[in-house]
């Protein structure tokens, strides 16, 4: 592995954890993670810097390895040879936030849909690990053993893990102030706009949602009733706390299957393009599942003939349209299955599409639209997504179940009402989001279950008492939720904290018609008169009716806290940045742990995959590093806090008036070829911040130290930019997706010969 900032650096092989640090650092040290794709590859480039700073000041920084081919690696390190083990990391990082010492920078990371899963496995195999195929079906002990190691690694498995706090995300105030001086292009909005959100509203997940608070600690099961009397365990044993707020709910197929149906045909009735939105990452085993029926909608008559024929084959829906095609060739009648597609493809309303120049439809892979990302992106571009023919055309957004989608209607309305927003001085929506200790984790987890057949689900207790129960038919999706009691108070009290630091109305979004919301206004309601909140304007609204009151003050240049449940806080903090700043990248999002530690997130990753492909190809990584800066101010900050380290809280908030001379200076990565990239914005920070450093008066020593270092920076400026330009343009090696080569990764993003020396001097 490549040594990146001189003696400074300790590696070990690269599927194992990393350590950069200094020995007379003190103090529980930053975590830096790695994580893939795009953040992976800044990282590479970013972390010699942050390193080579931090080090200088006493700062001990390491690293842990939570990316999706570490987590592979470390599920089945048991079967594999010693020289290819790797530990935990995610676990361990899991048990250092529940400490008051954690201090932990988390960049955007894969949330595995299956065939990314099969993807990292293929590319691992390729590699030389001894791991074993994704078993599509579950036949022995050993196929259900791969399974479970291999579920726990899909989908949001990362995240619940690491957030043993609240979410406390908004847009600084120098990002603000530069979205609105460098207002981001928004389409224009007709209002003869025929886009619109097609939702269920009955038979769906938050109609037939049942809750209860527990009275005292306890162990639940849930298990499957059927017509005849047998019980099948679905889930042995769910330890509740007292107080804690436990969900059930289920989503009714054949009402499903009906609706979309309804909505294929309403598409082609009203000439605009067909689109489905989900998040098949963060509900990881009932959306897919529901995915796959909406490939199977569009295509009736080629699953009703065809449909057993590509089962038995292993082709299925649930994967995508795209990996269903992609297997035809295996079949003997592969050419008249794939004429079948195209002509029902033909017949139907046109589909949206990821990349209309390579045919990828929204219905190819389940991870490709993702609901919080796809939904804000189309309202930004005028109620548009782009169709078959690479034109933007008004949508048909289906989003089945209707717990969230009243949020996006209300704001299709808006703009239909109003036209677009303007960055230029709308206010902005942070916000407070209730996601501690796994709170709200629908459809995630191990609680979502395929029903096989008709009968009752029940939730009982160890009493044998029945504390929810649902009649289902075979195919129904069932899924339940926890919610602790002591995550939901730690976030009325951040809540009523952001509002008094603000001076902004604190709304928290929900709806009393629904089970778990009542629940939780309850608890809201008494935890509130715990606080001082005279003065302060706090409501508790309806999430469509939350929406609207918000969009007003957005468009009167007014800021309004958004206080919501976990699902919500994936929604929001995807839709009003991407609104208000152009992306939700440039967000600051702080974890404040309920033991004390602090986790600091740095944006969405959501462009990511597009980005690698790009590097690869020509050696440009448009990847924006700005939530990395954001982030890492305030765990130096934190860090100097916690462990007494002056130096650190220097490094902090120089780091912070650094970040406000980027984004003036206009220092992020160009959109083309020609303009600095990821590796050039990386070198503009070092030198703002080294310049900072060299000037400010708190510490002089430091001063002294970085001195020399502004100074070098600043006269290299042009050459080291040569050198980071010169590179582009040409075909990358990065030696692989999900576990890049190490050092062929270090050559590609630290190509500046006189920026790694000067960093190095440090």
């Amino acid at each position: 592995m490549a040594s990146w900032v001189g003696n400074a650096v300790v590696a070990q092989n690269w599927h194992r954890d990393k350590v950069f640090g200094v020995t007379d650092s003190n103090g529980s040290p930053i975590i830096y993670t790695y994580t893939d794709e795009a953040p992976l590859l800044a990282t590479y480039s970013f972390l010699p810097i942050v390193s080579a700073y931090a080090s200088v000041a006493g700062v001990d920084v390491e690293t842990r390895d939570i990316s999706l081919a570490g987590r592979i690696i470390a599920a089945f390190s048991d079967l594999l040879p010693e020289s290819q083990r790797a530990s935990d990391a995610l676990a361990e990082l899991g048990a250092l936030a529940k400490t008051p010492s954690a201090n932990i920078i988390k960049l955007p990371n894969v949330s595995a849909s299956i065939p990314q899963l099969q993807a990292a496995i293929k590319e691992l195999q390729d590699k030389g690990y001894a791991l074993p195929d994704y078993p599509d079906a579950v036949i022995s002990d050993t196929d259900r053993d791969l399974r479970a190691r291999y579920d726990g690694v899909k989908g949001s498995a990362v995240n619940p893990v690491l957030r043993e706090g609240n979410s406390d995300r908004r847009a600084p105030e120098s990002v603000k102030n530069y979205a609105k001086a460098h207002p981001h292009s928004m389409g224009a909005w007709s209002s003869d706009s025929k886009t619109n959100v097609a939702t269920m509203g009955v038979n769906d997940f938050r109609s037939n949602e049942k809750s209860v608070v527990m009275d005292g600690d306890d162990e639940l099961r849930i298990e499957h009733v059927a017509a005849d009397g047998t019980v099948t365990v679905l889930r042995e044993s769910i330890p509740v706390l007292a107080g804690e707020v436990v969900d059930g709910t289920f989503l009714d197929v054949a009402a499903l299957k009906t609706f979309l149906a309804e909505q294929v045909q309403r598409a082609k009735a009203e000439g605009v393009l067909f689109s489905v939105h989900l998040k098949a990452t963060m509900m990881k085993v009932s959306d897919p599942i529901i995915f796959g029926h909406v490939v199977e909608a569009f295509f009736p008559e080629t699953f009703a003939k065809y449909g057993e024929q590509l089962a038995a084959a292993g082709l299925s829906a649930t994967n995508g349209l795209g990996s269903v095609l992609a297997g035809l060739s295996e079949l003997p009648n592969a050419e008249e299955i794939q004429r079948s597609f195209d002509a029902e493809l033909a017949a139907g309303p046109s589909l949206a599409m990821v990349d209309s120049d390579r045919g990828i439809t929204n219905l190819h892979v389940p991870s490709d639209v993702i609901v919080d990302a796809s939904m804000p992106a189309m309202i930004r571009t005028s109620g548009h997504m782009w169709g078959p023919d690479g034109k933007e055309a008004d949508t048909l957004a289906v989003i089945p179940d209707s717990s969230y989608a009243s949020v996006y209607q209300t704001v299709i309305d808006d703009c239909r009402a109003h036209g677009a927003f303007d960055p230029a001085t709308m206010g902005s929506v942070p916000n407070v989001g209730l996601m501690a200790q796994a709170a709200e984790e629908y459809g995630s987890h191990d609680k979502t279950f395929e029903i096989a057949a008709a009968g009752v689900v029940r939730v009982v207790n160890t009493a044998g008492e029945e504390l929810i129960s649902h009649e289902v038919k075979a195919g129904d999706i069932w899924r339940a939720c926890q919610t602790k009691d002591l995550p939901i108070k730690d976030w009325v009290k951040l809540a009523v904290t952001r509002a008094r630091a603000t001076g902004s109305p604190a709304v928290f979004w929900l709806d009393d018609t629904r089970a778990h919301d009542a629940n939780l206004i309850s608890k809201v309601n008494r935890y509130l008169t715990e606080h001082d909140t005279e003065g302060l304007i706090i409501k508790i609204l309806n999430p469509a009716d939350a929406t609207a009151y918000s969009l007003e003050r957005i468009r009167r240049g007014e800021d309004t806290i958004s206080v919501t449940g976990n699902v919500l806080r994936d929604y929001n903090t995807d839709l009003f940045p991407i609104l208000e700043l152009g992306t939700s990248a440039k967000m600051l999002s702080i974890v404040p742990l309920i033991n004390g530690g602090g986790l600091f997130e740095t944006g969405a990753g959501g462009s990511a995959p597009k980005h690698v492909q790009q590097l690869v190809k020509e050696n440009y990584l448009r990847w924006d590093s700005l939530g990395e800066f954001l982030a890492l101010a305030e765990s130096l900050l934190k860090y100097g806090e916690v462990n007494d380290n002056a130096g650190a809280q220097v490094l902090g908030a120089t780091l912070d008036r650094a970040t406000g001379t980027f984004l003036n200076e206009d220092k992020s990565p160009t959109r083309r070829l020609g303009g600095i990239d990821n590796r050039g914005s990386h070198f503009y920070l070092a030198l703002y911040w080294a310049q900072e450093l060299a000037k400010q008066t708190d510490d002089s020593a430091l001063a002294a130290r970085f001195a020399p270092l502004a100074q070098r920076l600043a006269a290299a400026e042009e050459k080291i930019v040569a050198e980071l330009i010169a590179v582009q343009g040409q075909p990358a090696d990065i030696g692989g997706y999900y576990q890049p080569d190490e050092a062929l990764a270090s050559a590609v993003m630290r190509p500046s010969k006189t920026l790694n020396e000067a960093i190095a001097s440090l």
